[in-house]
């Protein structure tokens, strides 16, 4: 057989599934694990969801829609960002795909040509590199202010006449920051000045505590420039479903579903019913989900905190972000293998030294890792 692709055989596999799996491989060998390493709300996916699936698969609704989505679901879409984030996108400039990670490879191949620079702010998510990769770009990487984790105007020393775009991620992951209006009008500012595009990963909108989300698409003439993506896999715990989307200007729009028609042909036409169910039905699911996340939080955070770890700023999503002040890879390594609990080096982000949690996990579950991990601590000390 002749050579693989090159470009492909140079790119890593996700680490976060790389663990989760190898968690799950030492299951089944009957040892003890505790996964905390993979972004996956613990909760089922709220029933009227699910009963509009159902409801759709018995009407019929199986058959080939609309590549973007259908019609419903994009207006829905539409309607929800004007009225929660301020972003005005017209139903034509929605791309609904197979998760919000479908969505961002797309807006890559759809934005990016060979050598064009996409800066990527760390820490950062497995993925985003290996978007850009794969669709030729060449990926900057600048890390936030170690301080609050913000972006500051160190940034403009990243900006070369090849950039092409900025990758934005709040709430984070891995680190649970949520940025500031300060920081996305940093960012808004030198995409104007540099005719730059903003791509804002917003998939944990709606998990933020003490915080306020914003979206950089809402600011001053930036919606033509920047690609919000988000979806309904944290939210409303539907990681299983794979429905994203993509708000962007109609050029773009139109770029990615180019790639999605030569790619996926759309969504499954039942899962996107369901997802109309979420964004139209009771909204109190999320709220409930919020605040059992936020318990579990401070419970984490308090615990590693008292064992003397540093911790970045978890205002959102659903990890404690963890400097242990060493090699997080041999850290993690130890944490799986003798305490039993998985979870993933920072190093997997950009960010060596630290390790993330999840505490996307039932309480018990959370206070027999907490022990564990303390256990291991207290004897390497």
């Amino acid at each position: 057989m002749r050579p693989l692709s090159e470009k492909i055989s140079s790119i890593p596999p996700s680490a976060t599934i790389e663990i989760t799996d190898r968690a799950r491989r030492m299951k089944s060998e009957g040892i003890d694990v505790i996964s905390l390493s993979i972004g996956e709300p613990d909760f089922e996916t709220p029933k009227h969801i699910t009963d509009a699936c159902i409801n759709a698969l018995k009407e019929g609704k199986t058959h080939y829609e609309a590549s973007q989505g259908t019609p419903e679901l994009r207006e829905a879409i539409s309607e929800k960002l004007r009225n929660d984030n301020g972003v005005d996108v017209d139903a034509s400039g929605i791309v609904v795909a197979c998760g919000a990670k479908n969505n961002i490879y797309e807006a890559m191949e759809a934005c990016l040509n060979p050598g064009d620079e996409v800066i990527i702010i760390d820490p950062s998510w497995v993925s985003y590199e290996p978007a850009v990769r794969i669709a030729g770009g060449t990926p900057v990487h600048h890390s936030l202010n170690g301080k609050d984790f913000q972006i500051d105007d160190s940034l403009l020393e990243k900006i070369t006449g090849k950039t092409k775009m900025i990758v934005l991620n709040t709430p984070s992951n891995p680190t649970g920051s949520v940025l500031s209006k300060e920081s996305l009008s940093i960012v808004a500012d030198i995409c104007r000045d540099n005719d730059i595009i903003a791509l804002s990963d917003e998939i944990y909108e709606k998990l933020i505590y003490d915080k306020e989300h914003l979206s950089i698409g809402a600011m001053n003439d930036m919606a033509e420039r920047t690609i919000t993506i988000n979806g309904f896999s944290k939210a409303y715990a539907m990681t299983g479903w794979r429905i994203g989307y993509a708000a962007a200007s109609p050029e773009i729009a139109k770029a990615m579903t180019k790639v999605q028609q030569h790619t996926i042909s759309h969504p499954a036409t039942f899962a996107m019913w369901g997802a109309l169910a979420a964004l139209k039905g009771d909204q109190s699911c999320i709220e409930d989900m919020r605040v059992e996340f936020d318990r579990r939080r401070r419970y984490v955070c308090g615990e590693l905190e008292s064992m003397g770890f540093k911790t970045a700023p978890a205002d959102g999503a659903f990890y404690a972000f963890v400097n242990i002040n060493g090699d997080d890879m041999e850290r993690g390594e130890r944490w799986l293998e003798e305490a039993h609990v998985a979870a993933t080096p920072g190093t997997a982000f950009n960010a060596p030294g630290w390790i993330r949690i999840s505490y996307a996990a039932k309480t018990d579950t959370l206070k027999e890792a907490m022990r564990r991990i303390r256990e291991f601590e207290d004897r390497r000390d």
